[in-house]
């Protein structure tokens, strides 16, 4: 692997790259081994969009669900076991690179029911379920950040469970993870729990937040509107990462990381480009920052390996421009509140939605295999 190529310059600059996409085909092929190998991903995320996609077009999990149909397992179950079987197999593939990174990379993530995101006790009973049928260390159980999500994360973090909170669209909610990270970290850390072996990275969406907005600049139609557009996600992006670094220069996380606590890294979600007039690796070239992720589906990636253009750190010199881009938004009638917190709850409901696909193809599998 030449160290030239743009992906090995990210790496170098501190961004881990993560493949935002996991099936049984690609590992069967071995497509995901040659993109550790050629393209620098260190890790892979999921979500129940990725599995339903897999499974719909997947003959590879066949002989799989005929043996859970005639053991009788009901749709849940199949799923569960389906899905943890994946992350089972993709962790093992991402252990060497694991104990290379000491624990900070060779990570697979495995998203709790989309549908409990609004019960906090129903999430951490199966964030705890899914750490425990899967017992790797290099695992992380994803949560997404409502409101109960954070009680959630709490209870995790204390039980020594990693987790990748995902679905975080405001600074806000963000610093409320972050809290709710160290807070659990405070009770590990009572409890007698190896803080170093607590790994976390908070999801961050990117893309999602500009499509919101930009509908919104090109409704006002102005100049000034439309000069704004497809700005807003790096700018909320960036300052995320200078809250990061000022919740972490705290006295409070510097107690932990002391006592052997990691930092939870950003990580950036949502980075393909949805529109087509846009840069391809814009949401990979501006957020370069020592010690952040990015995870990228397979078409992002190959942008960036292609023709992505790394610069070196595109985001700690940023803070003054990126707040007055969402000054200027704020300016326009447009509320940042408004818009967050819709896509925080359009994210539960696509999840949910691809979550129903999940079971029902699933459903449709094991009652042909009987």
């Amino acid at each position: 692997m030449t160290e030239n190529t743009p992906t090995a310059q990210l790496s170098t600059a501190g961004v881990s790259i993560w493949l935002d996409d996991l099936s049984r085909d690609r590992m069967d092929s071995g497509s995901l081994q040659q993109l550790i190998d050629t393209r620098n991903v260190v890790g892979v995320t999921t979500n129940p969009t990725i599995f339903a996609a897999a499974l719909s077009k997947g003959e590879s999990y066949a002989k799989q669900v005929s043996e859970l149909a005639a053991a009788g397992k009901d749709v849940t179950e199949a799923v569960f076991e389906i899905t943890t079987a994946d992350v089972s197999r993709a962790a093992d593939l991402f252990r060497p690179i694991y104990d290379a990174s000491h624990g900070f990379d060779g990570r697979v993530s495995i998203e709790v029911e989309p549908r409990l995101a609004h019960d906090a006790a129903a999430t951490i009973a199966e964030a705890k379920e899914l750490w425990a049928k899967i017992d790797k260390p290099n695992v992380m159980i994803k949560i997404p950040a409502t409101v109960e999500g954070l009680e959630a994360i709490t209870a995790a973090i204390s039980a020594g469970i990693s987790v990748n909170v995902t679905l975080i669209f405001s600074l806000q909610r963000y610093r409320e993870v972050m809290n709710a990270y160290l807070t659990g970290l405070e009770q590990a850390k009572a409890a007698g729990i190896d803080l170093s072996t607590i790994h976390s990275v908070a999801s961050f969406f990117v893309s999602r937040v500009d499509t919101e907005i930009d509908k919104r600049l090109v409704a006002v139609g102005t100049d000034e509107a439309l000069a704004l557009k497809s700005k807003a996600g790096v700018a909320n992006a960036q300052l995320a990462y200078e809250v990061f670094e000022q919740t972490f220069a705290s006295e409070r996380a510097a107690g932990l990381l002391a006592a052997g606590a990691n930092k939870q890294r950003p990580l950036w979600a949502s980075t393909g480009v949805k529109d087509p007039s846009l840069p391809d690796t814009l949401y990979v070239t501006q957020l370069v920052a020592d010690g952040v992720v990015n995870t990228m589906p397979e078409k992002t990636l190959e942008a960036t390996f292609d023709h992505g253009q790394i610069d070196g750190d595109t985001v700690t010199g940023s803070y003054a421009e990126a707040n007055k881009v969402l000054d200027a938004i704020a300016g326009l009638g447009i509320s940042y509140d408004e818009v967050t917190a819709l896509l925080e709850k359009e994210g539960v409901e696509k999840f949910i939605v691809s979550w129903n696909e999940l079971l029902d193809t699933v459903t449709q599998a094991l009652a042909a295999a009987k």
